[in-house]
């Protein structure tokens, strides 16, 4: 496909056809992981090795937009400030829709990992993918009459830190972690972790912070008054730190008493604002118990039982384990994707539907005439050029949903 070829290259003229939102239409969430690439045991710098992603996993990539490109499975790949990041499609929240990018992000980081491969034995040299952070992006929309000074999404992030950290801990962090963030991205929050070599862990954390965001954003105040109100436990002393990247907030930890990452988590070591002690293992669960309908609402049957059973102790939280997991240090090797969710048991999203058939430049006529996919603008817009001639046209993924069967 024609697609353009770097910052540097003239940028081609778009003619927009139909009215094109800057943002989804639907509420959504997605998932990113950031990986240092390791090289003959090295740590070094992607845009070093390889320039761009085109040099390792092929030159016919679909561009989206700055230095990415899109990856066959509708997610895509871009060096980042030194690490290789995955991200997925946006999907549409609905029940499953975690356990829907979970799928796309394992499936990306196994294509990149697979190019890899064919490079190391094109170069004989040897290429470690090493799990460094994971990002869980959520929509925040609120209809303009519901909008007031103590309902922003800078306020809903200050207070998402003091209710996810605890849970998320046991989810998806080790005993080399040092914090969970949470960041405002105007329409959308930002949770920020450790990468988890599970797949299984991966979608059950993103299973919980989507379940728990969304309920939260209904509640009436963002101020933290509304964590007493909610029966929310609040562990003694917790004071979040500015967040390390972008505008946040960081539950570090330096921000709790002690440092609860390398801490017994069954132990009754904390103490809470009501004066009891107790251990991080039971705030973590007593939190999962308050927001366990909306949790079960978007979750899949096997990902809600697994959150369940890690609170309960029944199933091995990363923190139970004596030191960070090896399976860290080569992922896609040492951690794999091994197919937990067949598109027969849960389907493609509508939105990641929309790219793939995109990204594999399927046609569709529009006002008569067949359009072929050249690129994408954002993750919100498909751009078409018609294969008769004429400008291009940039069509919103909202008004493609509707129209799956008829690409060709």
């Amino acid at each position: 496909m024609s697609t353009e070829q770097g910052s540097g290259a003239k940028k081609p003229v778009v003619v927009k056809a139909e009215s094109h939102p800057e943002r989804l239409m639907l509420a959504a969430m997605g998932m990113e992981a950031e990986f240092t690439l390791v090289i003959d045991g090295r740590p070094r710098r992607p845009e070093r090795i390889f320039g761009d992603p085109r040099s390792f996993l092929g030159g016919d990539l679909m561009h989206r937009t700055g230095t990415s490109y899109h990856l066959s499975t509708g997610g895509a790949v871009y060096f980042d400030t030194g690490v290789i990041e995955v991200a997925t499609p946006a999907m549409e929240i609905e029940r499953g829709c975690a356990a829907r990018a979970g799928r796309s992000l394992w499936e990306g980081i196994l294509e990149v990992r697979s190019a890899l491969d064919e490079w190391e034995r094109g170069s004989r040299r040897e290429a470690a993918l090493m799990g460094f952070s994971a990002h869980y992006n959520v929509s925040f929309e609120l209809p303009v009459a519901e909008q007031r000074p103590n309902r922003t999404v800078e306020k809903l992030a200050y207070l998402l830190v003091h209710i996810l950290p605890t849970p998320v801990m046991l989810l998806a962090t080790n005993r080399r972690s040092t914090g969970v963030g949470v960041r405002p991205r105007g329409d959308r929050i930002e949770v920020t972790v450790d990468f988890t070599p599970s797949p299984a862990l991966t979608i059950a954390t993103g299973t919980f912070i989507v379940g728990v965001t969304r309920a939260v954003m209904k509640w009436p105040s963002f101020e933290l008054a509304e964590l007493d109100r909610m029966r929310v436990p609040q562990i003694e002393g917790f004071r979040p730190i500015p967040h390390t990247s972008r505008r946040g907030w960081l539950a570090h930890e330096s921000s709790f008493p002690s440092n609860p990452f390398v801490g017994n988590v069954n132990a009754p070591e904390l103490q809470l604002t009501d004066g009891s002690r107790t251990s991080l293992r039971e705030i973590a669960g007593r939190i999962t118990r308050r927001f366990w309908k909306p949790i079960r609402q978007l979750s899949d049957p096997f990902t809600f039982r697994l959150i369940g059973s890690v609170m309960r102790g029944r199933a091995p939280s990363l923190l139970d384990r004596p030191d960070r997991p090896v399976e860290y240090e080569h992922v896609g090797r040492l951690c794999y994707w091994d197919n937990l969710f067949p598109e027969k048991v849960l389907s493609r999203s509508r939105y990641e539907r929309v790219l793939i058939r995109a990204i594999h430049g399927k046609r569709l006529k529009i006002d008569g005439q067949w359009h072929r996919p050249v690129g994408m603008q954002g993750w919100s817009a498909v751009i078409f050029r018609p294969e008769g001639g004429g400008p291009r046209r940039v069509v919103p993924v909202d008004a493609l949903i509707g129209r799956l069967e008829e690409w060709v």
